[in-house]
């Protein structure tokens, strides 16, 4: 520690002018010995007291004027100045996770659902390892991350501690812009480029890394030189005209036609405009295969989304002609196969981009319904819930018990990989709510992506649907559920395998050996107790082998307040 260096203490004290901040510095002796040195800090001007944040209390402050209102963390000592600020600033909910993971998946699920960022809080380097998973998931969502990371203290790098890394680096790595203020003074404006940066349309990962001597340092008053105003995004680029007109000929030639929506074009509204586009010129629309918020549900439309396997993409769009992308990249494929395409568009067909992903697919597709479907209405899906199966459970039928009973305005989590197929035909009908999937292909964030939902919106039911294989990632996050007593039933449909890579294995062809018999796809033996471990962390459950138990625990636990766990056994699919 430098000689330099001091503890702060603050003391409230009154004069002739009200009650003063006063700021106490101890030098680092033992505390009998210690003799604060206080000084008054009052305005000459204004005669009124302006008591001396430090940097981590600047930076709070900035977050909290600017419109960030939750941090998911898990923190270290780099970190112990910005975990005392966020006791200071209760503008600002801290929601502590076991793992950083969970932190960074929350954070993509919160912003998801808010519709404005979240901070995440991460301990140097490793810590920003441990959440770079689901970072890159929310980068793929498009979601606005504002993503601090603690640092040592500049006079401390160039020792080479244990702990020291790239961080910078590794921020880059998720193609936001880093930034990392070299004083007190200079967290203030980097804040708030950096809130600014996340906005950017469609989202971004924007990261703070914070120095420890930056956070401990003297900064300015405790508005932290922020002016109280909210950081707005700047509005999103538009279509041009010229392109929607182009695309209507194209609809309008009589060709076989695709339309892919994703992103904002997901909800109703981009739903609806797609809806009369197909109504109107016959062009088959599809979802994107992941999308990172879906409106589904009676009273919108509702459309089949692009399949995980380049043949089954291409059997799709068998005999298209042109296909047309709005909100969305051109599909491509999810992995390499020998002797399959890596773009999905078929041959002779030709790709048209209507909006770009960061443009507004919404009122693209809009203007361009109103060219070629003027008089044409969306069609949208009557209600209607699938009839409560019985029997053991099989991959074919539980997806009707979530159909069934599917509460109003649920968020529904969608990680079930696949276990997953038949959901969206059986919740087509149920009560209109909204999905969040995986968009970055990295297993484990469907539980951290419930608990940033249900912070939020704690009054909406959030129902985690998980594979076994993804939820053993980050399995913690039911501590936090438990911690924060959130609204959240978790299915964890347990085959006991990673029934995905026995899929993929029969198109690869390894080698000769039976997947069935290969212990690296095996998660059996022993058998995983996600009751107990749920039970462990809190978090009440049961377990379910039947349809008829299945409904009977799931229609309890969605009606009663708090986590609940069931744990659905299930045969592999393959």
């Amino acid at each position: 520690m430098p000689a330099d260096h001091v503890r702060s203490r603050r003391l409230t004290c009154q004069s002739e002018y009200g009650d003063f901040t006063w700021f106490g510095r101890l030098r680092s002796c033992p505390e009998s010995l210690a003799v604060p040195a206080i000084r008054p800090l009052v305005s000459t001007a204004g005669r009124r007291a302006v008591a001396v944040v430090n940097g981590a209390e600047s930076l709070l402050n900035t977050l909290a004027d600017a419109g960030v209102e939750v941090c998911f963390t898990n923190p270290g000592t780099t970190e112990l100045h910005l975990v005392g600020a966020l006791d200071s600033v209760p503008r600002m909910r801290a929601v502590l996770g076991l793992f950083e993971g969970v932190a960074t998946g929350a954070a993509d699920g919160y912003a998801r659902i808010a519709g404005k960022p979240a901070a995440t809080l991460l301990h140097l380097g490793p810590g920003l390892g441990h959440g770079l998973s689901n970072l890159h998931n929310a980068r793929r969502a498009n979601s606005p991350v504002v993503n601090i990371v603690g640092d040592h203290p500049t006079y401390h790098k160039p020792y080479d501690p244990p702990l020291e890394s790239d961080i910078e680096t590794v921020a880059r790595s998720l193609r936001g812009p880093v930034r990392r203020p070299a004083n007190a003074a200079g967290v203030r404006p980097d804040a708030v480029s950096t809130i600014a940066a996340a906005l950017e349309p469609p989202g971004q990962i924007a990261t703070l890394i914070m120095p420890a001597d930056v956070s401990w340092s003297d900064g300015v008053g405790t508005d932290g030189g922020a002016d109280g105003t909210p950081v707005r995004p700047r509005p999103t680029p538009a279509a041009t005209s010229v392109v929607v007109e182009r695309i209507a000929d194209v609809l309008r030639g009589g060709d076989e036609a695709a339309l892919i929506i994703g992103g904002p074009a997901g909800r109703a509204a981009g739903l609806c405009a797609a809806s009369r586009i197909a109504a109107g010129t016959g062009a088959r629309v599809f979802l994107e295969t992941y999308s990172s918020r879906l409106e589904h549900g009676a009273g919108l439309p509702s459309f089949p989304r692009l399949g995980f396997y380049p043949e089954g993409v291409l059997g799709q769009l068998d005999g298209v002609r042109h296909v047309i992308v709005a909100g969305t990249p051109v599909p491509v494929a999810f992995f390499a196969y020998p002797g399959r395409p890596s773009c999905l568009i078929p041959d002779g067909a030709q790709a048209h981009v209507l909006a770009e992903v960061g443009q507004d697919a919404v009122a693209a597709l809009t203007a361009l319904a109103d060219l070629v479907a003027p008089d044409h209405e969306p069609a949208v899906t009557e209600p209607g819930r699938p009839g409560l199966p019985s029997g053991p459970l099989t991959v074919e039928n539980w997806p009707a018990v979530i159909g069934a009973l599917l509460p109003e305005h649920a968020i529904v989590v969608d990680e079930t990989i696949s276990s997953g197929i038949g959901l969206p035909a059986a919740t087509a009908g149920a009560p209109r709510h909204d999905v969040l999937a995986m968009c970055g292909g990295a297993m484990g964030e469907g539980l951290p992506l419930a608990v940033g939902a249900a912070v939020a919106a704690p009054s909406r039911p959030v129902i985690a649907l998980e594979a076994d294989g993804c939820a053993i990632y980050t399995l913690s996050a039911l501590w936090t559920q438990a911690r924060e007593n959130l609204n959240i039933t978790n299915v964890i449909l347990n085959n006991r395998s990673y029934a995905i890579l026995r899929e993929e294995w029969h198109r690869l062809g390894p080698g000769d050996s039976d997947p069935h018999t290969n212990r690296l796809l095996d998660l059996g033996e022993p058998n995983i107790d996600f009751v107990g471990l749920a039970r462990a962390f809190g978090v009440p459950g049961s377990r379910a082998t039947t349809a008829e138990e299945l409904a009977e625990q799931f229609a309890r636990a969605v009606t009663e307040p708090g986590p609940y766990l069931i744990e659905a056994v299930i045969p592999p699919v393959a």
